[in-house]
């Protein structure tokens, strides 16, 4: 009887190898996907050219980028415009004043909004990609502006470098 059980058993363990298989391949966009013959990056300051400018945003930005691409690539960064890759930004958008909730005739959720303008040049191709990345972070009326940027700082951070790295690396 337990031959039996196995027989049957063979393609519902087939099936749920390769809908496993399937899964990998799907966490696979959080990878940075990159040409072997790039071996090489020079990552330019974003500086920050917002109207409003958070001292702190542009530094920790440039931190976490670095370590991101130190830590998920193989890539050598150097200080020279001829590395494989060149990326280079400025953070054009940083407003805190948008309200975007209303509750009981007053503002009850605001919004910041930050854009960043990266430059991507691939020295090995020859080929220049411009792009933009933007977010909205939501927070609550009630809390002063200076307050509130102080809490969203890492999410903003860590939100941004994020879809920066992908952009540049996954390709989306």
């Amino acid at each position: 009887m337990s031959t039996h059980l196995h027989k049957y058993n063979y393609p519902l363990v087939l099936l749920l190898v390769l809908l496993f298989s399937a899964c990998k391949v799907s966490y696979r966009f959080n990878d940075a996907s990159i040409d072997p013959r790039y071996k090489t990056i020079k990552l330019g300051f974003i500086e920050n050219k917002a109207r409003y400018i958070n001292p702190q945003l542009s530094p920790k930005l440039n931190d976490k980028l670095q370590q991101k691409i130190t830590n998920q690539t193989k890539l050598t960064r150097v200080n020279n415009d001829d590395a494989d890759y060149v990326i280079t930004g400025a953070i054009t958008t940083y407003d805190g004043t948008q309200t975007v909730g209303v509750s009981g005739r007053q503002a009850s959720t605001n919004r910041l909004t930050v854009s960043i303008n990266i430059q991507l040049r691939k020295n090995i191709d020859n080929e220049t990609k411009d792009f933009v990345v933007s977010r909205s972070f939501d927070y609550s009326a009630n809390l002063a502006f200076n307050t509130a940027e102080a809490q969203l700082l890492d999410e903003v951070v860590r939100n941004m470098v994020d879809e920066i790295f992908n952009r540049i690396f996954s390709d989306w």
